[in-house]
């Protein structure tokens, strides 16, 4: 049978009459006009499933992949025997008595190249592309793993002037090939205006209070699937006006020439800890309610990040649901793919994005700092130091403070690796003593899987370091040791103090942004804790975007505000990677 079937189009083409090339064509023609019975079918997979609308229903047959055809068939036919029974019957109960008549049952069959599929035949091979299902009158082109949206969905909240990207996975195709057409609503004739074409819309202000439709295309190259339309829940409303990042963005117009990479480092701060009734009440009182809403800043935080056409992004309180639902479906239409590490007992963790036309992704080698404190053999001459101070020790090793290790290979030049690293370090002012261990884990564990994975390879290292430029992790990681008479030391009292020598298996960092008066700028702290390290030997700094201007960041007091998704300001800057 499989033999058979594989000769279709030659077969089908031999018995056209000599003047074929006209009749040939008219098939496909016909082939294309007639609806489609979408047939799901993997090896390996007990199950198939068979898709197709009928008398305006919507039919999905979940059947096993070994079932003799016939019995398929037969329940379609049954099924349509049962729906004008029904019928029938309630046209008696309406008074519409037709004559008993024995309806006759409905032809359903399969057809491979002209000749009718054989009842017999099993499910899996029975059911090819190019097919054709016949249910009475009606034909369907069987599309045999066609391409197919297993997630489609638009975000609740819509702004004039900022991106709209859906969420979209395809199986069996590819996000990039597929089509996708934008219409805003018409009131005056209940219809649609059809106002884009591309993956990413920007409503403008024509568009306000209107909904939005997207008619999107799956597709596989040329090999297209059913078509999904997903209409806004509500409609687009105003924006804020000018934000924070406009004017940085006009210094980001364009994605970088290799062999520069533009770094992007940034803490957006976490829905679970904007929400608080903390936040609203103590930390950010003078921010409107509806600024610090999930929704709201999603839509500032993902026109940022785009505007600045980065090459890699390393963000941190990064909610798990907001990478899934909302970054990387974003990120990944601007080009960018990324990888995700949550934090233990926490819901939000830390996200590295890479451009995917300029890097491979090779591997990932992250950790909890704690844990590997605790377990990895490496660290314990450190945790044999710290365990001097049992309070100190307890401290430290419930902190759930994770180090993100991407190693990203350039597709400019094969074989030239980069490692990067992001973290988020303890946040209380008086935790410098556990921010120093901390550090003193993840310089170890990096040094020794750059030795490992990619000798030689630089490093760039990124994060919210909690810590300003006097303090100990700042000096370990520019000077590559802290001595033990360094004031963090002691910075949570007598009670929890652990003086010693911390060394740096990786040579001094060079803060590549420089030392920014502040990076957090809330009400009751304004201060530098965000960093971008580099090895000078190995890149160099060719454009470090500058930072808003006090004047500016102060418009609404102070962050976040309705032009400001987050209470840090992203750091950003251009690095000339040595060829």
């Amino acid at each position: 049978m499989l033999n058979h079937l594989s000769t279709a189009l030659t077969l089908f083409t031999r018995r056209l009459p000599a003047s074929s090339p006209r009749t040939f064509s008219g098939a496909l023609r016909r082939l294309c006009r007639m609806e489609a019975a979408v047939v799901r079918c993997l090896p390996g997979e007990p199950k198939l499933t068979i898709s197709f609308c009928l008398q305006g229903s919507h039919k999905h047959m979940l059947r096993d992949q070994d079932e003799p055809l016939g019995k398929v068939l037969a329940r379609i036919s049954n099924g349509i025997a049962k729906n004008q029974s029904k019928a029938k019957k309630s046209k008696k109960n309406r008074g519409q008595e037709q004559p008993d008549e024995a309806a006759e049952p409905t032809v359903v069959k399969l057809f491979y190249d002209g000749e009718e599929v054989p009842e017999t035949v099993l499910n899996a091979e029975a059911w090819q592309d190019g097919s054709v299902l016949q249910v009475g009158d009606v034909k369907y082109s069987v599309q045999r793993n066609a391409p197919t949206f297993t997630t489609a969905e638009l975000p609740v909240s819509l702004l004039a002037g900022f991106p709209v990207c859906p969420k979209l996975e395809v199986e069996f195709g590819n996000v990039q090939d597929c089509e996708f057409t934008w219409f805003r609503e018409n009131y005056q004739d209940s219809g649609w205006t059809q106002v884009g074409c591309e993956r990413v819309y920007i409503p403008s202000n024509q568009d306000i209070s209107f909904r939005l439709k997207l008619s999107c295309t799956p597709k596989d190259g040329s090999r297209s699937g059913p078509a999904k339309e997903l209409v806004s829940v509500g409609a687009v409303e105003a924006g804020p006006g000018v934000c924070l990042f406009d004017n940085r963005h006009a210094f980001t117009a364009k994605v970088t020439d290799w062999p520069t990479v533009r770094v992007v480092s940034y803490n957006i701060l976490a829905d679970i800890y904007a929400q608080t009734d903390l936040s609203k009440t103590v930390l950010y009182p003078y921010c409107a309610p509806y600024a610090l809403q999930l929704d709201y800043r999603q839509n500032l935080i993902k026109k940022e990040l785009a505007g600045y056409n980065s090459d890699i992004i390393c963000l941190q309180e990064v909610d798990k649901g907001v990478y899934v639902d909302s970054l990387t479906p974003a990120l990944d239409a601007f080009g960018l793919n990324g990888v995700f590490k949550v934090k233990e007992k926490q819901h939000e963790g830390l996200a590295t994005f890479y451009r995917r036309s300029k890097f491979r992704l090779l591997s990932s080698h992250d950790i909890m700092l704690s844990e590997a404190l605790s377990s990895d053999p490496m660290h314990a001459e450190l945790l044999e130091k710290v365990s001097a101070n049992g309070a100190l020790k307890n401290k430290i090793l419930q902190r759930s403070t994770s180090l993100q290790v991407t190693f990203l290979e350039d597709l400019n030049k094969p074989g030239r690796k980069v490692c990067v690293a992001n973290t988020h370090l303890y946040w209380h002012p008086k935790g410098g003593n556990v921010r120093l261990v901390q550090m003193g884990v993840a310089l170890k564990h990096l040094s020794h899987v750059i030795s490992e994975v990619a000798p030689g390879a630089p490093l760039v290292f990124c994060g919210d370091f909690n810590s300003t430029p006097s303090a100990g992790v700042f000096q370990l990681l520019s000077e590559a040791v802290v001595p033990p008479q360094h004031a963090d030391w002691s910075s949570s009292g007598p009670g929890e103090s652990c003086s010693m020598e911390l060394l740096s298996d990786i040579p001094p960092l060079l803060s590549a942004c420089g030392l920014p008066a502040y990076t957090n700028y809330v009400r009751g702290f304004q201060g530098c804790l965000d960093y971008i390290f580099i090895q000078p030997d190995c890149m160099q700094v060719e454009q470090v975007i500058p930072l808003p201007s006090l004047e500016e960041v102060t418009t609404y007091e102070a962050l976040p505000s309705v032009a400001h998704p987050s209470d840090h300001i992203a750091l950003v800057c251009d690095l000339r990677w040595n060829p």
